[in-house]
């Protein structure tokens, strides 16, 4: 007890045991552990490098630092020849096939802002098939294996690491097991959670959520790279022999996991890190956009360059910086464990002041109407700076992201938007394959298309929905 004591006041946080006297035995053990299971020194040199460098942030505009992607180091799927397209997706599809393929789906998120309490993964946006994100992305890899193996004459198997969180994991693990992991082989599928930082005041004292608890929150999607160390997940991938990585947010409708022309377009660059973006709908769209500053890759939020930028265009009257992060990303193993292990202290870490409950100086637990504390979170792109070299590919937005954020009244990034997205790209599907006409609801399942292909058979033939294509 006085070492632990002696420990807090060190780093000013000694209040967290204001309220020991009125504590039970169980209560007492279980507030020792929360403040034991903390790196306190690191974890109040966290708050103090956040909050300079979210100051640092709020008052630079890189106007004079930032440059675009150079030429070399960018492709489109747009503009890129449909045989050098059948050259890459062949190149990743021979790495599927060799087994040396792995998918990180990011599914820490509950569905607060869509108004459930369950996980994101386990949303259903009201497809014909009733299907939840997870069950799309699952089979979508079984339709990958099974077109690599008759490619390329063998199949390897894609082993698929969820990301969790404390809020997340047990139901996440549970759902999984009732559906018997969509036909995946249990031991392909592996959850693993990312680690909790503790919530701070605005002054930098520890939450207490509880008189005998600390308030955490889960560290951000650049928790992953931690994670994978000490999880245990870096150790497994190496032991399968995988060397390339896809890493996704769940909640991306339209993803396609382990896509194999973005895997053979990276491992033809060579790159130990590689991102896939999407072009911005306007100047000034509200997403974070991949370009250098000071000659580092990194992504730059829109609030951090000025509109003259936001809108400068090159002669053919495309935009400048145009190419916008959807949290998609390849990754060598190699480079992941050299994050995990030398670089991942290194990472920039962001604030972001939230309403967090807290017990009051007369032990009551209150519920704030207004932001009162800061949650520091990691993300995942902020070690693009550690690259050797970084390759960007550019993707359709119709055909590559759609993600679920809200509930159907924010009337964007929603259940709505999300499955209407995935019927119009399903109807395209299948009238560049020959069908006469699509009418309602059609939804093409992803154990017969993965991206279009394989459907031959529906020309001259109309759709009317709701139907679903097996």
């Amino acid at each position: 007890m006085e070492t632990l004591q002696r420990k807090l006041v060190d780093c000013g946080q000694e209040h967290l045991l204001k309220f020991w006297d009125q504590l039970s035995e169980k209560e007492k053990e279980e507030l020792c552990q929360d403040i034991s299971d903390l790196n306190l020194m690191e974890v109040t040199l966290y708050f103090q490098r956040a909050i300079c460098a979210s100051s640092t942030v709020q008052r630079t505009i890189l106007d004079d630092k930032v440059s675009p992607i150079p030429e070399e180091n960018i492709a489109s799927v747009k503009t890129t020849s449909e045989k050098q397209l059948q050259i890459y997706e062949k190149l990743g599809l021979q790495e599927i096939a060799d087994g040396k393929v792995c998918v990180v789906s990011m599914a820490g998120g509950q569905g607060t802002r869509l108004g459930v309490s369950y996980p994101k993964g386990m949303y259903n946006v009201g497809l014909p098939s009733g299907k939840s994100l997870f069950q799309l992305q699952a089979e979508r890899i079984i339709r990958l294996q099974n077109i690599a193996k008759n490619e390329c004459g063998r199949k390897g198997e894609i082993t698929w690491y969820i990301l969790t969180s404390e809020a997340t994991h047990d139901t996440t693990i549970d759902f999984l097991h009732k559906h018997k992991y969509f036909n995946l082989k249990e031991e392909n599928v592996k959850a693993f959670k990312q680690g909790m930082l503790p919530c701070f005041t605005l002054d930098g004292k520890i939450i207490l959520d509880e008189k005998y608890k600390i308030s955490k929150a889960p560290d951000g999607n650049g928790g992953l790279y931690r994670a994978l160390l000490v999880q245990g997940i870096l150790d497994d991938m190496i032991q399968r022999g995988i060397r390339s990585v896809h890493a996704h947010s769940v909640d991306n409708i339209l993803i396609k996991v382990a896509d194999p022309i973005f895997i053979g377009y990276c491992l033809s660059s060579t790159t130990d890190c590689g991102v896939k973006v999407i072009e911005k709908t306007s100047p000034h769209e509200s997403v974070g956009i991949v370009c250098k500053v000071d000659g580092i890759y990194q992504v730059v939020e829109y609030s951090e360059i000025s509109k003259e930028i936001a809108e400068s265009r090159y002669n053919d009257g495309n935009l400048i910086y145009n190419a916008a992060n959807i949290c998609n990303h390849y990754f060598t193993v190699d480079f992941l464990h050299t994050v995990a292990k030398n670089h991942e202290n290194e990472m920039e870490l962001h604030v972001a002041k939230k309403k967090i409950p807290y017990i009051d100086e007369n032990g009551h637990r209150n519920i704030p109407k207004d932001p009162n504390g800061i949650k520091i979170e990691k993300f995942v792109f902020d070690v693009f700076k550690f690259a050797k070299q970084l390759a960007v590919w550019k993707g359709i937005r119709e055909e590559d992201f759609s993600p679920l954020k809200n509930a159907n009244s924010a009337g964007q990034d929603c259940p709505n938007t999300a499955r209407d997205d995935v019927l119009k790209l399903h109807k395209k599907w299948l009238l560049r394959a020959g069908a006469t006409s699509v009418t309602g609801n059609v939804e093409v399942s992803p154990l017969l298309s993965y991206a279009g292909e394989n459907l031959s058979h529906v020309k001259g033939q109309s759709f009317e929905g709701p139907y679903v294509l097996e």
